[in-house]
C-alpha cells in the first residue's frame, strides 16, 4: 500500500497542484492523507479549500484550521488566519472545524497535525538560537505518551521541517515538510523561525511493506512557480511571506506579524 502524505498547504494552490501533478507522474498512490493547516496564509485560501473539497481526502485538523474556523476576528487574531477566514464561507469554516485531531488511515498508521493530543505543540522539534531543530529523543518520547501503543507509523506536520525518526522499540515518525510555506517566523516565546532552505513544495510517500518487507519512506521536493506565489503574498502586504516563498528562509529582520505556531 502506497500513501501520499500532504501537510501544511497554507493556501498555496500553485504548490498543491504541482504536488498533485508530480504524484500523478509517479503513478499515484492507494491513499492520500492531508495533515492539516490547509488554508491559512495570504495566498489563495478559498481556491485551495475548493480544490481539497473536490479531492475529499482523509484530513486531520491543524491549529490554523481550528483558528480560521473558530477564533473571533479581532485584533488578537493572526494576520494569516484573518486573511483566510475572510475568504471562506461559513460552511467551509464549519468543515475545517469538524476535521478530527487524529485519524487512523491504515492499521497501525496514525495521522495528526502536531502531536497526537495537541494541534499546536511541536513533537519532534525544539528551539535553539531562535531556530527550530530536532528535539532530544527523551523529549520526543515524553510527547508521544498519548500515542496509541499499537501505532507503528505516525504521520505529522506542523513544523514545516521534513523529518524521519525511528523511535527505539517504537513507531516511525514521518513529517514530509510543508507543501506551501517553506519558512515562517513565530514570536510565541521563545521566538523562532522554521526554514526548509529552498522554495520547493515538499510532500512524502510511504509504502507499507507487508509480507516481511520493510516500510519505505520518500521525502520529495517539487519545483513550482514560487515567484507567482511570492507576488501574491506581496499584493496582500506580506513581504516576509514573499521572501520565504522565494528562498525557503526568513528575512533577518522578519516582522513577527505573520504565521504563528506556538
Amino acid at each position: 500500500m502506497r500513501i501520499a502524505v500532504l501537510a501544511d498547504i497554507h493556501g498555496n494552490i500553485l504548490a498543491l497542484d504541482a504536488v498533485l501533478e508530480d504524484l500523478a507522474r509517479r503513478g499515484g498512490t492507494d491513499l492520500t492523507v492531508n495533515l492539516g493547516d490547509s488554508v491559512s496564509g495570504p495566498l489563495w485560501p478559498r481556491e485551495t479549500m475548493e480544490r481539497l473539497e473536490a479531492l475529499n481526502l482523509p484530513t486531520v485538523r491543524g491549529n490554523h484550521d481550528r483558528r480560521v474556523a473558530a477564533d473571533p476576528p479581532d485584533e488578537t487574531m493572526w494576520a494569516s488566519d484573518v486573511y483566510a477566514q475572510e475568504r471562506l464561507t461559513q460552511a467551509q469554516r464549519d468543515a475545517l472545524f469538524a476535521q478530527p485531531l487524529t485519524l487512523e488511515i491504515a492499521p497501525g498508521v496514525i495521522a495528526f497535525h502536531a502531536r497526537p493530543d495537541h494541534d499546536e505543540k511541536y513533537l519532534l522539534d525544539t528551539v535553539t538560537d531562535g531556530h527550530l531543530v530536532r528535539a532530544p529523543l527523551a523529549a520526543i518520547l515524553r510527547r508521544l505518551k498519548a500515542l496509541d501503543p499499537a501505532c507503528r507509523i505516525a504521520l505529522c506536520g506542523h513544523s514545516h521541517r521534513a523529518e524521519l525518526i525511528r523511535i527505539p522499540n517504537g513507531p516511525v515518525i514521518f513529517n514530509p515538510g510543508s507543501i506551501g510555506c517553506p519558512a515562517y517566523d513565530d514570536d510565541t516565546p521563545p521566538a523562532h523561525v522554521s526554514e526548509q532552505g529552498s522554495p520547493h513544495a515538499r510532500y512524502g510517500i510511504v509504502t507499507l511493506g507487508g509480507a516481511g518487507r520493510q516500510d519505505r519512506f520518500e521525502m520529495i521536493a517539487v519545483d513550482y512557480d514560487h515567484e507567482a506565489a511570492a507576488r501574491q503574498a506581496e499584493d496582500a502586504g506580506r513581504a516576509e511571506w514573499a521572501h520565504g516563498l522565494r528562498t525557503g528562509f526568513m528575512p533577518e529582520a522578519a516582522q513577527h506579524n505573520g504565521l504563528h505556531h506556538g
